[in-house]
């Protein structure tokens, strides 16, 4: 298996808070830095997206892509893996909520991407790195302000 990346930060709100930002697809183009469009394809009996199609644009690279969601039945988590693209031959992600004490969440962000394109394996996890800090910091900015 491939290399990831994983990191946290910790959140002013409760988890279900949080997650239902993380289930908001429809609004991810307010603000989450790179989306240009999502759209849900697919919802299961809760709403939830279990099929998302996102159309990113990070500058230097720019893809299309499905990812397929599975939500933890305690209402703390959330994972995806990588359905199509036309960049990426493999995602999987996950986000993990733990609640620390009333109105504080650390929330852990796991990602690992496999490209189609070659890529040296420091660049790799640096741009990895770049995408969950970014990710966290734009969650923590949208729940908290």
């Amino acid at each position: 298996m491939a290399d990831h990346t994983e990191q946290s930060i910790v959140i002013n709100a409760d988890v279900a808070e949080i997650l239902a930002v993380i289930a908001d697809f429809d609004n991810y183009p307010q603000w989450v830095t790179a989306a240009r469009e999502v759209e849900v394809r697919e919802r299961d009996a809760r709403g939830r997206g279990v099929l998302v199609r996102f159309v990113l644009d990070a500058g230097v690279l720019a893809d299309t892509y499905e990812l397929a969601y599975v939500w933890d039945d305690g209402d703390t988590a959330v994972s995806w893996t990588l359905v199509s693209s036309d960049l990426q031959r493999a995602q999987k992600g996950s986000y993990v909520l733990t609640q620390q004490v009333p109105g504080s969440t650390k929330v852990t962000y796991s990602l690992m991407v496999d490209l189609q394109i070659p890529m040296i394996s420091q660049l790799k996890r640096r741009a990895e790195k770049a995408i969950t800090e970014s990710a966290l910091g734009d969650l923590k900015k949208r729940v908290e302000g």
